[in-house]
């Protein structure tokens, strides 16, 4: 344990960067990335902590570290102020435990990764491999010198802490591994598992000690703190177990919770034993009698999380409601309570002043921000579904909301949060909702393929307006009022003439939905953004298409989510499925800067009034602010989609293009007129630093697969074969760069220049191709974690094959009925993650029919493989 002078200089070092900063503290990977994009380090606010999966004291109790979707937040115990948000993983955070002597912090990923941070500094110390599945628990021992890890793929693992490398795989668990923890001696571990066991490991030879046998999957483990008891909970059972380490018997089982125990922990003293369930409540029992002591009632959802400050007088706790709490163990009050969105951020936008941030989101409220601190102002709730979008009148004295299955239309006071009205009338969901710029009218577009027209003052309908065939999903007033942009499921942009109701123009190109509508300040430019990955630029008046703009990815998870234009016009921000955030310059439609930070979709973005600051809404469940700042960067031919840097994207858009005929096409690299394998192996031969083994996540969001990657890599020898034995002049666009000068200054052909068949280039980008087919084919077969997880109403089901096989996924309710099978067919080796390719469930049975809330499991069925796990489904 630190002495106190040394833990206040820490705390004062961390502030003093947040507070000179007001940065994310990024590893050094993401800080070249920043520094390229022309950005600060990552967000200068965050609005919401994504979801949370555990929370965990230093050993001073100075610091509380909460891992999330989207990093790893770090909070002063004491202010309750949050200092840093640690961002690496690409993944979500699941486990995080500080070393002993405080200075190290260790986290555990759905990446299947373990990174090591310095606290002091933020960065990454080490990044640990070596997992083919999700690590789901980490824990120091109590000398520090080894972590163990449990993952996915069924082993723990012990490291060397000095040295990053493995000491020990320990084998014998068949299902994932969901907790690790040392004993206080540090001879001992155990280990929790979906198998149904808690093994004890004997540290020293790796070896099993005992095997304590739950009759369901084991979610939680703690060691007393004087090693002789160990606590376990099983998911479904709703009782906390305490096993006599000695014997391997059950000295107790607790009773009281009447769902099941999500985590337990003990309080350094060993008087307390405190345990979280999915009833919304947190147990203390006497860890001597077991008797209940008090029940802690605040939390409104699941609790997923527990654990004690080191002075054991305050106990921390999470859950599905979207709240930390803070507990006061004498009292049983909340000392203090964190808020934050539990599930995505579909709208935000700033009030006229810039002085209020408003959200609307899947967990069926909306929240007010301070836009200057970031603090939680009201949460608004009345809604019984997702709130799709959010609007301020110009007078920012109205908010307005639109959801998208309760139909209504609901009007807040914009300062203080309570309701006004609701409007009735549609007969489906609400998806968007816009203001008048004189603040008189509301427009409200709907799946019921109409948008209504409101008298804001009495809240009656002044107009219904009919035309589209599909969902309405935005609706835009022009600066001077008189025309109404909507854009719809139909692929089309109508422009509407509010003093008619009539439609003067219907805007056709986009190839499938329009997202997202918005008129440039002075009207004169309209912007649509489509799920065919491509932005519009029209006239604002004759409706004349301008410009199509290219760089968004084209399908889930891609598309453009939202536009927005800059206060003054020269900057236009699309945001994509893909969890990128792309600034475009608003004339020209050329490509400024593409920002990489949220781990999932973003839905929405706004600007500020001022137009210096973006936010950001996520399904990852958080808001992100970000400072803009113009940026210069150099062009470079490889760079398909402009966004400073030549990476697996590029080498996708490629790929849709080959086989295309023409002049000035981006992706014919090498200026031969057609766009071909040639082109393709040249961008993959451009990868940049580090990007010349591409991550199965990435690749998995590119929709790459391992038989398209392996006919490529046919052809690409097949050409470079050839290319060996005779040279190719390229178009004159290219010469500077692939002939060298003879001694009369003149250009000459060069046998093997490096980027023609069989040169240099072309032969990296082969090395780069085949690089990437070995990340697409998986080592082992294997079934993965759904996502979201729980879930209402659908679900994604990941998995891995590491050879072909005909695959099925069968769903069965908790009593082992078959609820529905899904045939997938016949499918190459390769990695189905992406939402593209992963199982889809959509929450029904067999007969069409949606089932109720519950346990389920599903399994998988490839070829001689089969595994099954567990979802949950809550409504």
């Amino acid at each position: 344990m630190m002495k106190y002078d040394n833990m206040m200089t820490l705390v004062a070092v961390l502030l003093t960067l947040l507070l000179t900063t007001a940065v994310v503290l990024p590893p050094a990977t993401a800080q070249e990335d920043v520094t390229r994009w022309g950005l600060p380090e990552g967000a200068t606010l965050r609005l919401g902590k994504g979801y949370i999966s555990e929370l965990v004291y230093s050993p001073d109790g100075a610091l509380l570290a909460v891992a999330s979707s989207i990093g790893i937040w770090l909070y002063d115990a004491v202010s309750y102020q949050e200092v840093a948000l640690l961002t690496g993983h690409t993944g979500g955070v699941s486990s995080v435990s500080f070393s002993p002597d405080g200075t190290t912090l260790a986290s555990g990923s759905g990446d299947s990764t373990i990174r090591l941070w310095d606290i002091a500094t933020g960065k990454t110390r080490q990044t640990l491999q070596g997992y083919t599945g999700g690590v789901w628990s980490v824990s120091f021992s109590p000398d520090g010198r080894t972590l163990a890890s449990g993952s996915g793929d069924s082993t723990v693992r012990l490291w060397d802490v000095a040295t990053g490398e493995p000491r020990h795989v320990l084998p014998g668990h068949t299902d994932s591994i969901t907790s690790v923890s040392f004993s206080p001696d540090g001879t001992t571990l155990a280990s929790g598992s979906w198998d149904g066991t808690v093994r004890l490991w004997d540290i020293a030879t790796g070896k099993t000690r005992q095997t304590l046998r739950h009759t369901d999957n084991v979610s939680s483990v703690a060691f007393s703190p004087d090693g002789q008891t160990l606590a376990s909970e099983s998911w479904n059972d709703t009782i906390v177990r305490l096993w006599d380490i000695a014997t391997g018997e059950i000295r107790q089982t607790l009773h009281g919770h009447t769902s099941n125990v999500s985590s337990v922990a003990f309080s350094a003293d060993e008087q307390t034993l405190a345990s979280g369930s999915g009833d919304g409540t947190i147990r203390l029992w006497d860890g001597t009698t077991g008797e209940i002591r008090q029940t802690l009632h605040g939390h409104t959802w699941d609790v997923e999380s527990v654990v004690f400050s080191p002075d054991g007088q305050t106990l921390a706790s999470s859950s599905w409601d979207g709240t930390i709490r803070l507990w006061n163990i004498a009292t049983g009050e909340t000392r203090h309570t964190l808020n934050r969105h539990i599930w995505d951020v579909k709208s935000v936008v700033f009030s006229p002043d810039g002085q209020t941030l408003a959200s609307g989101s899947g967990d069926k409220t909306v929240r007010l921000w301070d836009g200057t601190t970031g603090e939680i102002r009201h949460t608004l709730t009345g809604h019984t579904s997702w709130v799709s979008s959010v609007a301020f009148s110009p007078d920012g004295r109205t908010l307005a909301s639109g959801s998208a299955y309760d139909r209504l239309v609901r009007l807040w006071d914009g300062t203080t949060g309570e309701p006004r009205q609701t409007l009735h009338g549609h007969t489906s969901g609400v998806w968007s909702v816009a203001f008048s710029p004189d603040g008189r009218t509301l427009a409200s577009g709907s799946g019921d393929d109409t948008i209504w027209l409101w008298n804001i003052t009495t809240g009656a309908i002044r107009d219904i307006l009919h035309g589209h065939t599909g969902n309405v999903n935005s609706v835009v007033f022009s600066p001077d009022g008189t025309t109404l942009a909507s854009g719809s499921w139909d692929g089309t942009v109508r422009l509407w003439d509010i003093a008619t109701g009539e439609t003067p123009q219907t805007l056709h190109g986009h190839t499938y939905g329009v997202s997202s509508v918005v008129f440039s300040p002075d009207g004169q430019t309209l912007a649509s953004g489509s799920w065919d990955g491509t932005i519009r630029l029209w006239d604002g008046t004759t409706g004349e298409p301008r410009q199509t703009i290219h760089g968004h990815p084209d399908s889930e998870p891609g598309g453009v989510s939202s536009v927005a234009f800059s206060p003054d016009g020269r900057i236009l921000a699309s945001s994509s499925g893909d969890g990128t955030i792309r600034l475009w310059d608003g004339t020209t439609g050329e490509p400024r800067q593409t920002i990489h930070r949220h781990p999932d979709g973003v839905l929405s973005v706004a600007f500020s009034p001022d137009g210096q600051t973006l936010a950001s809404g996520s399904w990852d469940a958080t808001m992100l602010l970000w400072d803009i700042a113009p940026v210069a960067s150099e062009t470079v031919r490889e760079d398909i989609n402009g966004d400073g840097v030549v990476n697996i994207q590029d080498l996708t858009l490629v790929a849709a293009q080959l086989g295309q005929i023409g002049e000035d096409m981006p992706a014919d690299i090498n200026g031969d007129g057609e766009v071909n394998i040639q082109d393709l192996v040249l961008v993959a031969g451009a990868f940049g630093a580090g990007a010349a083994a591409p991550s199965a996540r990435a690749v998995s969001r590119a929709r790459l697969t391992a038989s398209d990657v392996e006919h490529w890599l046919n052809e690409a020898r097949a050409v470079s074969a050839v290319g060996q034995d005779r040279p190719i002049l390229t178009s004159f666009s290219r010469q500077t760069h692939l002939l060298s000068s003879s001694g009369s200054g003149e250009p000459e052909l060069q046998r093997g220049s490096a980027s023609r068949p069989g040169g240099l280039s072309y032969l990296r980008g082969i090395a780069v191709l085949e690089q990437l087919l070995a990340s697409l084919i998986p080592e082992v077969t294997a079934l993965l974690a759904n996502y979201p997880n729980p879930f209402n109403p659908e679900t994604w089901i990941p998995y891995q094959l590491a050879d072909p096989a005909e695959v099925t996924v069968s769903i069965y309710s908790a009593d082992g009925k078959l609820v529905r099978r899904l045939a997938l067919g016949q499918l190459p080796a390769g990695v189905y993650q992406g939402k593209d390719r992963a199982a889809y469930w959509d929450g029904r049975n067999a007969q069409g029919e949606p089932v109720a809330s519950g346990v389920y499991f599903y399994t998988l069925q490839a070829g001689e493989f089969s595994a099954t796990r567990k979802m949950v489904i809550r409504k």
